[in-house]
């Protein structure tokens, strides 16, 4: 039995309750997303081991102004040398891929054959976003080389 969305419905209203106290005003959004994620010549994984491969990220709740941080390993299955490019794209609603962007920290190095990287993909969501609640998109990391 799933008790998180209760847990997380009291603690919102607790949260109002404090602020009603303290005459202070909360705004509260909670966004999530599920996509898919699709590779070209190399493997996304969940461990460093290359055992637990991601076919998709769930971002879990996620504030305006905020960003979230996910940690994958990316392995070069391909039998020359490659660098990576990551692109996005199928975003719903549409109007969610101007208020949110997709980036990591891989620095453009080239992969050998089998070659592992850890890669940190952040998700930012932008202070502005207004009327969404829930989004999806994909994300693409293709190997040229």
């Amino acid at each position: 039995m799933n008790r998180l969305p209760a847990l997380s419905a009291s603690l919102l209203v607790l949260g109002v309750l404090v602020a009603v106290v303290s005459g202070t005003i909360v705004s509260y959004v909670s966004i999530s997303n599920n996509g898919i994620v699709k590779t070209v010549g190399v493997g996304l994984y969940w461990d460093a081991t290359c055992t637990n491969g991601v076919s998709s990220i769930n971002w879990g709740a996620i504030e305006p102004s905020s960003t979230k941080n996910v940690t994958v390993y990316i392995r070069n299955e391909g039998s020359t040398p490659a660098t990576l490019s990551m692109s996005t794209s199928n975003w719903s609603p549409s109007s969610a891929a101007s208020y949110i962007s997709l980036g990591w920290d891989y620095s453009g190095q080239v992969l050998s054959p089998s070659q592992i990287i850890q890669v940190k993909l952040t998700l930012t969501i932008s202070s502005g976003i207004s009327d969404i609640s829930s989004f999806s998109f994909d994300i693409t990391i293709s190997a040229t080389g």
